[in-house]
Order: C-alpha cells, then sequence, then structure tokens
C-alpha cells in the first residue's frame, strides 16, 4: 500500500518496485495486491496488480479499503509511510485505515523527522503502534524511532533501499546514446523542485568547465506535480538563466520528463559523475542515491543524513550545501584523478551487492514472517467488517448543482421559488459572503472539479463591488439590475462579510484571492467596533481568528479580537444565571456563533475562562435544542424569551450549521467525542433527523429546503439554506481531515 506508477513519484517507484520483487522472488508462495493512494479524481492507468484505489482526501475510502482486506483475508499489509501522500493533517487519514485492519502490518518509513510537528509526531507514534513492524533505510533512523518516537528497538527493522541489479559498466559504452559520446558527464536525477539544489551545480560549472571543458551535466526528470501544479515551472525555467548568465548553457541539459526505470538506468550507466546537491540535511532516504550507489557510480553529494552513512569509507564524497566552490574541487579532484574516481566506484559497487532488490525481497519476506509470528499472539478476534455502532456514519456526496444554478455571472442569488432562482429578490452580500467560505472549502478539501476559483472569484468580486470606502462599511441588498438598494448593510452582514474575508486570508493557497481580501480586511476591520449586535461580533472573530491563522503578528487585528471578546464576556455575566447560562436575555438566530467565537478566543489568546464560558453555553445550549435525542433548534416564528414560551418553528437551516460548526470547534479544543457526536447528530437534522422526520435536503438537486414549518418543509431552496447544507457537509469533511479520528 502506498503510491504506485504510473504516478509520477518517488514512493510509486519504491511501492512497484518492492512489490513486483517480492513477487518474482516468492512466484510459487505467495500473491502480490497493490492498493495506492490516487490524488487526482481519474485516478491512473494502473496494472493488474492493483484491486482497489483509495482516494487522498477521503476518509471514507481509507475505510473501504480496510473493509475489502479483511474481507478478502489479507495475510499481510506492507505500508509505505510518508505523511504527504495521505490525507488528513500529517497524513492522519491513514489511521482510520489501519485502526480496523486485523492482519498484522508491516511499515517501511520513508521520512523519519528528528524535530517533527505536534502533529507529525502524534500521528508516526499512532502508526508505530498499529504496526507490528516497522522498516527504516537508514541507521540513523532506527535511532530516531527509538529516541524520538519511544519504538521499541525490537520492533525495528533496518533494510536498506532497494536497487535493480545492474553491471558494472563502463560509462562511455553508454554515451552514445544520448550524443555525449567523448564527454564526461554529471548526472542528477529525480522530480524537480528547488530542495534539489541544481543551481549549486550549474554555479559550480564555470571553474570546472574551465579545467575541463568536455564536461556536460544532464538533468534527468520531470518537475514535481505539486510543484508543477502551484507553481509551474518557474524553477526549471530560473535554472536555464542561470546556466545562460553563467555562460554554461552549452554544458547543460535537461531531460524534462519522468523516466522509466529502464531509462533510467542507461542515464546512470552513461554518467561519470552523480551529484546530489539537495540542500536539506534532514533527509533520512533518497532512493536516487541508493541507485546510484547499486550501479557503481562516483557520487558527489551534500551531507544529508542518507548520503552521511552510504557514503562512507570512501564510497562517496561530501560537500557543504550551497558551497559550488567546494563542489567544483571535489568534481575535479574526480576528473582530474581517474584511479580515485574508479577506486571509488568498486566500493559503492560492493557494498551496493547488499541492496539488490531480489536480496532487499527476501529480507522484507522476513520481516512479514515475523510479524505474522508476533500478531497470533495479540490478535484479537473480530468482525471482518465493523457493525454500524463501532464505525462513524457515511456523509452524503458533495453536489453543486443547485450552489451552481443559484450562481450567475454577478454572484449569488439570495432566494428561490422550489429550485428556480428568483431573479425578484436579488442578491445580498450575506449568502455571497457564506458562498466564498464554501468555495475556499472547496478548494482546501480538493472537491468540486476544479470549481473553486471559478466560485471563490466570482463572490470575492461581489463583496469586493459590496464595499463602500465612504462608510467603510459593506452594502448588503442588490437587485437583479445590479442596483444597490442600501449606502451600509446590516450589523450582521458586516460580521458575516469580515468571517468570509478572513477566511480567504486563514486557509486560500491563491495569492490573488488573499491579495483582495487583505485590502478589503484592512478597511473594514475597523468598523466591527462601532457595531453593537453581539452575533456581528461573533461573526467577526471567527474570521479574525481565521486570519490569524496566516497573520497572527498583526497588533491591531489581535486587540480588536481582545475588545470583541471583553464585550462577549461582560454580556454573559450580565446575563448567566445557573438557569439561564446564556449572553442575552434571548435566543434568536445563529445562536451557537457565540459559544463558537468564545471556544477560539480561549484557544487563541489563550484564556481558559473564555474556553469555559463557551463550554458552558454550548452545553446548556445543546440541551435546550434537544427533543427526543435529536436537534430541534429555537424557531424564527418568535424565537425564545426568557420567561417566555419557546417558538418551535419555523426551523432554520442556519441553526442547524451553526450548532455544528460550533460543535467540532469544541471538540478541536478538547478532543471530547461527545462534541464530534453533537455536531454529526445535528447534521443528521437535514436529513431527515428531526421533529417531523423530513429530509431538508433534496438529494436530486443539491439544495436544501428553506425550513420546517409545524406540518411540512418550505419546499423553496433558496442560497442561505443550501449553503448552510454545504458548509456543514464541508466542515464535517474538513474535521476529518485535521482531526485524527477517534472511532
Amino acid at each position: 500500500m502506498g503510491n504506485y506508477l504510473p504516478r509520477k513519484c518517488g514512493i510509486a517507484t519504491f511501492t512497484t518496485d518492492l512489490c513486483e520483487a517480492v513477487a518474482t522472488a516468492y512466484a510459487d508462495t505467495i500473491t502480490c495486491l497493490a492498493l495506492p493512494v490516487n490524488d487526482t479524481e481519474t485516478g491512473y492507468s494502473y496494472p493488474p496488480r492493483v484491486r482497489f484505489e483509495l482516494s487522498e482526501k477521503d476518509i471514507e475510502s481509507y475505510r473501504r479499503a480496510a473493509d475489502f482486506l479483511n474481507i478478502n483475508n489479507v495475510d499481510v499489509v506492507c505500508l509505505q509511510h510518508e505523511y504527504g501522500i495521505y490525507g488528513g493533517a500529517a497524513g492522519s487519514h491513514i489511521l482510520t485505515l489501519l485502526r480496523e485492519l486485523r492482519m498484522p502490518v508491516v511499515t517501511t518509513l520513508h521520512t523519519i523527522l528528528e524535530k517533527p510537528l505536534p502533529e507529525q509526531l502524534q500521528v508516526l507514534k499512532e502508526v508505530a503502534a498499529l504496526s507490528d513492524r516497522l522498516v527504516t533505510m537508514s541507521r540513523r533512523g532506527v535511532e530516531f524511532l527509538k529516541d524520538i518516537y519511544g519504538v521499541p528497538p525490537e520492533k525495528i527493522d533496518f533494510i536498506h533501499h532497494g536497487v535493480p541489479d545492474v553491471p558494472f559498466a563502463d560509462p562511455n559504452f553508454h554515451k552514445d546514446l544520448f550524443g555525449v559520446e567523448g564527454k564526461k558527464v554529471l548526472l542528477s536525477f529525480g522530480l524537480l523542485s528547488a530542495s534539489k539544489g541544481i543551481e549549486t551545480v550549474i554555479s559550480a560549472l564555470p571553474a570546472i568547465v574551465a579545467r575541463h571543458p568536455e564536461v556536460v551535466y544532464i538533468v534527468v526528470g520531470a518537475t514535481h506535480p505539486n510543484v508543477l501544479k502551484n507553481e509551474g515551472e518557474q524553477y526549471r525555467l530560473s535554472l536555464q538563466r542561470l546556466a545562460q548568465k553563467l555562460g554554461v548553457a552549452g554544458n547543460v541539459i535537461f531531460h524534462n520528463s519522468f523516466v522509466t526505470i529502464e531509462e533510467l538506468i542507461e542515464f546512470i550507466n552513461a554518467a561519470d559523475i552523480y551529484i546530489t546537491p539537495y540542500l536539506n540535511a534532514a533527509q533520512i532516504t533518497s532512493g536516487t542515491l541508493a541507485y546510484t550507489i547499486g550501479a557503481g557510480k562516483a557520487v558527489v553529494s551534500t551531507p544529508y543524513w542518507h548520503a552521511e552513512e552510504l557514503l562512507a569509507d570512501g564510497r562517496g564524497a561530501l560537500f557543504p550545501f550551497r558551497d559550488s566552490a567546494a563542489l567544483a574541487e571535489q568534481v575535479l579532484d574526480l576528473l582530474d584523478h581517474e584511479s580515485k574516481r574508479h577506486a571509488m566506484r568498486k566500493k559503492a559497487y560492493l557494498f551496493g551487492r547488499e541492496m539488490i532488490w531480489p536480496k532487499v525481497a527476501q529480507q522484507y519476506m522476513e520481516s512479514f514472517e515475523q510479524a505474522r509470528s508476533q500478531h497470533l499472539l495479540t490478535a484479537s478476534s473480530s468482525y471482518a467488517v465493523k457493525p454500524l455502532n463501532q464505525r462513524p456514519a457515511d456523509l452524503p456526496m458533495l453536489k453543486l448543482n443547485h450552489l451552481r444554478r443559484l450562481t450567475d455571472d454577478t454572484g449569488m442569488i439570495q432566494h428561490a421559488k422550489y429550485i428556480v432562482p428568483n431573479y425578484a429578490e436579488g442578491y445580498c452580500i450575506d449568502d455571497n459572503a457564506r458562498a466564498l467560505i464554501v468555495g475556499i472549502m472547496l478548494a482546501e478539501l480538493e472537491l468540486g472539479n476544479g470549481q473553486s476559483l471559478e466560485l471563490s472569484s466570482r463572490y470575492l468580486a461581489f463583496i469586493a463591488y459590496a464595499f463602500n470606502p465612504k462608510t467603510e462599511r459593506f452594502r448588503n441588498f442588490m437587485d437583479y439590475q445590479r442596483n444597490w438598494l442600501e449606502t451600509s448593510g446590516s450589523d450582521d452582514s458586516q460580521g458575516r462579510t469580515l468571517w468570509a474575508l478572513g477566511t480567504v486570508m486563514g486557509r486560500s493557497t491563491l495569492s490573488s484571492l488573499r491579495g483582495i481580501a487583505s485590502g478589503l480586511f484592512e478597511q473594514a476591520i475597523p468598523s466591527i467596533l462601532a457595531i453593537k449586535s453581539p452575533r456581528a461580533w461573533a461573526f467577526a472573530l471567527i474570521g479574525i481568528h481565521e486570519y490569524l491563522r496566516r497573520f497572527e503578528g498583526d497588533r491591531l487585528v489581535n486587540q480588536i479580537r481582545d475588545q470583541l471578546a471583553d464585550r462577549l464576556v461582560e454580556l454573559y455575566h450580565a446575563n448567566r444565571s445557573d438557569e439561564w447560562r446564556w449572553f442575552e436575555d434571548r435566543l434568536t438566530y445563529c445562536n451557537a456563533v457565540l459559544p463558537h467565537a468564545m471556544l477560539m478566543c480561549g484557544q487563541w489568546i489563550p484564556n481558559s475562562d473564555l474556553t469555559e464560558i463557551g463550554l458552558e453555553s454550548l452545553h446548556w445550549l445543546t440541551d435546550m435544542q434537544r427533543s427526543d435525542d435529536h436537534f430541534s433548534p429555537i424557531g424564527s416564528n418568535g424565537f425564545y424569551v426568557k420567561g417566555g414560551e419557546r417558538a418551535r418553528f419555523d426551523q432554520q437551516p442556519v441553526e442547524a450549521h451553526a450548532m455544528a460548526s460550533a460543535s467540532l470547534e469544541a471538540y478541536r479544543c478538547t478532543g471530547d467525542v461527545y462534541w464530534l457526536n453533537e455536531a454529526r447528530r445535528t447534521f443528521d437534522w437535514f436529513l431527515g433527523n428531526n421533529d417531523l422526520g423530513i429530509s431538508l435536503y433534496d438529494h436530486t438537486s443539491g439544495g436544501c429546503r428553506d425550513g420546517l414549518h409545524p406540518d411540512r418543509p418550505n419546499e423553496n431552496q433558496g442560497a442561505e439554506s443550501t449553503l448552510a447544507f454545504i458548509q456543514t457537509l464541508l466542515e464535517l469533511r474538513l474535521a476529518e481531515n485535521s482531526i485524527p479520528d477517534t472511532h
């Protein structure tokens, strides 16, 4: 299990090679299956060995994969672990799969950090606990696992990175394949990214070429897919410009392609010297370095961890990070002294005989057998697939049909008659702010088939046009002919718009969107202090904390946050009693946003008193809105004034969103699964677990009905309701991505 060819990455190559090596060595006794992780919705054209595909961001696919493995009585799972290939915080989705497996697990660790972030430490510790054996490809990795992650040494296997079994070849025999006959070939290969340090080699070339004009430097490898997606070919183009500037463009060849293993071996065979100029010492494993050692190449490298081990005892030469002058000296020394270069090659080749795939496959098989023996002693009987009470309920599939139906070139139309947009009611900034948050979440979850940028830019454009610089506030209502109906919108619309802008600033990866949002946020944020609505304060506080995800040092915003938090605390103390634990003398709309804001302030300031206010008021509100163990929000037809009669209807979807969102925040603050269950229970209100037993969500349209009357649902599917459903669904998805599954 891991990535798999033809996906273009080092883990895919390793997983494929390991699987094939084991399958070949033990063809008469075992069957190998592969389960790759897809980073695209379309997946890849996999070979027949692939039997099941996981979707990186979809936690449900990890549960389905566990079911597949359990039902098919798989004997051993060999997991390739790298934080970035699995979904969730620090790749935490893989824990969901590992927790449900019934067979032994042997995990190969491709990254072992000396100074992990807290979530990285937490995830790897649990991966280690759920694995029967751990494989590391370096001696330093063994020490890190023992000293940093607390793994018992008897649970760790040291197995070299596998390499192809190739003959000790004369480089000159292969150079005609690439038109470099008579040249001295320097080589680097791998997926191209700025961390590879190729500029260090190009900067060293003038000194090398001055003495050896026959030198040519070949860089083999496509730009890393993630780099290509986010940055394009900027790095490669910068390297080409550097070569031109230094006058060595005639000595540099870029082969911009993800090569097959056969092609790679040919490139390696043609090389006189292989160079790994990586910029970071914290690399525990390098497949490219292993390949060149196995082929008996003279290697010059920066002293990252794996290089220090593999190139010890004269098997290679090291030079300091980013030091092109030192690199030039090392390369010239090897070019000038052929006997020294060949002695280095022989040492590397002899060492590499212990790393060839047949031997590595045998060592893995020994690890598998040991894992099975250990697992038999500790395994407990359980269902092949967990019953419903032992696993979380599935979430509905995301459907954006009605969202798109309500979106035109101007923005989000606020109302609908049934599922047909109601042009007569025009637009409002409230709904465009909600829609902008949804667009940013779609991008974060990589959902929506690439629609997130188109939608987000449209809603952000509406918000930018709504800003009135004279009042430093946003207009709210616009008619269908694009005429503003007011100079300033409601207090709540100001707060909700700040929430949306803060979300763009804190979560969007696109600097273009952040640039527009930043200017609007900076101009509008001071005006929130003149507003009297507690809900507007709370909306703004949530936006402020989203903003502070990226800009926590902003002194002005921190001061505004503190003032708004103090106001809510004063309100709470002024109104709270043992029977009425609330901020006002009434419950009205979007009630849960008030404790939600308190919880965020408590965590970010930090201030435990604010957290306690948030939890106490949210507990009280939860009990107030529970009926026969389902969510029953305060009705909008009269609300609930202290000492009066509570309105049961009309129940609004925005109440369910506010409650679910606040419950998820309480779960993040406390880790108490009670709050996760409350969020799911509240979400089920949309799906029919409500006072009427009727689904508000329309799975055919993708929209949400506008509320519950005493005897029927409101069949109109306006923007507010549809966005409330979609935003709640996306927040639950984000919770799965950011919080390790507790089930």
